[in-house]
């Protein structure tokens, strides 16, 4: 009568006393495999010891082990036969509700957990989840799992599983309601939205999308798409509509920051920048700032609109820059407007600027160069990670021009093609493949502002070299010429998930005749460490044409 009211564990322990030495275990591979991290190191309590891995047996379809336990001086053995495996014998799924057929259908036939297969207390659960997920990303945000079952016979060693669904109404997206706009207009959220469009099926992925898209722009520092189950309203057809709330918190009306850095290519630097994502109470978000380089020093201004009906973000600007690169002295007036589409993988840039160039080469008479300039990009990237690529390619071509009838000082058409392909080498390793070349039309490059002329050297072209000191001399400085050809192989190897080391050869040149042209090649080693913003490289490397050794620092990303 006493011992009926001991604690478990007092039973057990004295009803099997507890056995000293090691444990030593004798059993198939995969059973070891899957035990050893549960097994004491002492021999212990044997009778706990059989509890406990029947339990973990039973999880992996295993429900009639057998144990044998024998003591010598070294410890206690144990003699472990798992028996033979459950398998699963039959399935019955059902789903209830007003679900299209074609979906019921595969959904049933997507079951994880076919017959035969050996049942799995992981697969089991798992196989349930995943109806249920599929069922809450279409349009049954209401769907539950009513009730399961796996009946287990360890005598026959067969499993018999049943799980039971219901789908819930089909919702439809109805109106967006927004929350929390105080100093926006109210159809900025519209404009934005692409994802959830009134009357279309519910999908839990638009919902997202919406919410991400909002809160990557400059306006809200935290976004909530919920559907808003309570103002439902049942169709004649069964189907649901509900509204979509947003829920948004404003971001701060303006904001000045300051930073402090250093380049390579133009030196140290120090800036300062004024935000505000509301610029005259329109939802226009203003970009401005003053940047100190030691070769460079910019002045500018960048309006930026909501996105239009067809997805196109405009945007206008103006800077002002003063330079000072490889004794070339240049002062830059620019203001223009452009607009950003994404066409499926292809990125279209199509602008419209304006600029005046005042320059003045070391042992050369001044200079000054204006153009209005119509040009166009258009970025195709097929790459595994846009910040950290190991595989694809990323292509980028653009044309612009100007003409004497048309504001500019000189007839010319510039094209300009660069191309980055990556291909992966075994687990870690990558090699990245550069090339680069452009053309700029025209009977002579006076009169051409710089930068629609090619200059080349330095961090992000060819390495080895200073920063534009590839091109045509002009006194004792380097000025930009009609023509550029650049070559580029890198290898990276990783060490680990942070660090790695690069190998590269660089070959490039810019020139104003095609029969000047002679290849500067660099070659060197660099780090490379992954940051959030993607793998930032340090080169050290060795100009075979000046014979100069040069330290480059950039973000090691594609264009």
């Amino acid at each position: 009568m006493i011992a009926r009211h001991l604690p478990l564990a007092l039973l057990l322990a004295v009803s099997t006393p507890l056995l000293a030495g090691e444990l030593t275990m004798q059993a198939p591979k995969e059973i070891s495999a899957l035990l050893a991290p549960w097994l004491p190191e002492e021999a212990g309590n044997p009778k706990r010891l059989q509890g406990q891995l029947s339990e973990i047996l039973a999880t992996e379809g295993y429900f009639s082990p057998e144990f044998t336990f024998s003591e010598s001086d070294d410890g206690l053995t144990l003699k472990l036969d798992p028996g033979p495996r459950t398998t699963i014998a039959s399935v019955d799924v059902t789903v209830d509700g007003k679900i299209e057929p074609k979906l019921k259908s595969a959904l049933i036939a997507g079951w994880r957990l076919p017959v035969g297969q050996p049942f799995r207390q992981a697969d089991w659960n798992e196989a349930k989840q995943q109806i249920l997920a599929q069922l809450l990303a279409s349009e049954h945000a209401d769907a539950r799992l009513v009730d399961s079952e796996a009946a287990i016979d360890s005598e026959t060693r067969r499993a018999d599983l049943r799980a039971h669904y219901e789908a819930g109404p089909r919702y439809v997206f109805g109106q967006l309601r927004v929350e929390g706009l105080d100093n926006y207009p109210p159809d900025l959220v519209d404009r934005y939205n692409r994802a959830v469009v009134p009357g279309q099926p519910y999908r839990e992925e638009r919902l997202s999308a919406l919410q991400g898209t909002l809160q990557t722009t400059p306006y809200f520092s935290s976004v909530q798409a919920t559907l808003d189950r309570e103002a439902a309203v049942v169709n004649a057809d069964g189907t649901a509509t509900v509204p979509v709330l947003v829920r948004v918190r404003e971001r701060p009306p303006h904001r000045v920051s300051f930073g402090a850095g250093a380049s390579s290519n133009t030196g140290a630097r120090v800036e300062v920048n004024y935000h505000t994502p509301n610029l005259l109470n329109r939802g226009w978000a203003l970009d401005s700032g003053l940047r100190f380089e030691q070769k460079r020093q910019t002045a500018y201004a960048d309006v930026f609109l909501p996105p239009d009906a067809r997805n196109r973000r405009h945007s206008f600007g103006t800077m002002v820059e003063a330079a000072d690169i490889q004794g070339l002295k240049t002062e830059r007036y620019a203001f223009g407007a452009q607009t950003v589409q994404q066409r499926g993988i292809v990125e279209q840039r199509l602008s419209l600027n304006w600029q005046e160039e005042k320059r003045e080469a070391s042992g050369a008479t001044p200079q000054t160069a204006r153009a209005l300039v119509p040009n166009g990009v258009w970025t195709w990237r097929h790459i595994d990670n846009l910040l950290d690529p190991r595989d694809g390619s990323v292509v980028q071509g653009q044309i612009g021009g100007g003409a004497k009838a048309a504001l500019s000082d000189q007839n010319f058409v510039r094209l300009h093609v660069r191309a980055q392909h990556y291909i992966p080498l075994g687990r870690v390793d990558t090699l990245s493949l550069r090339g680069e070349i452009g053309y700029t039309f025209a009977d002579s490059r006076q009169g051409i502002p710089q930068d629609y002329l090619f200059r080349t050297g330095g961090a992000g072209s060819v390495r080895g070299y200073a920063y534009q000191s590839l091109g045509i001399r002009e006194g004792s400085a380097i000025v930009g010429g009609r023509y550029l050809a650049i070559a580029s192989a890198e290898f990276t190897h990783w060490l680990d998930d942070a660090w790695g080391i690069a190998a590269f050869i660089d070959a490039g040149d810019a020139v104003d005749a095609l029969q000047d042209v002679r290849l500067a090649v660099g070659t060197g080693l660099g780090a490379r460490w992954r940051s959030p913003a993607g793998p930032i490289g340090v080169d050290l490397a060795w100009g075979e044409r000046n014979r100069e050794v040069h330290l480059h620092f950039s973000l090691a990303i594609p264009f």
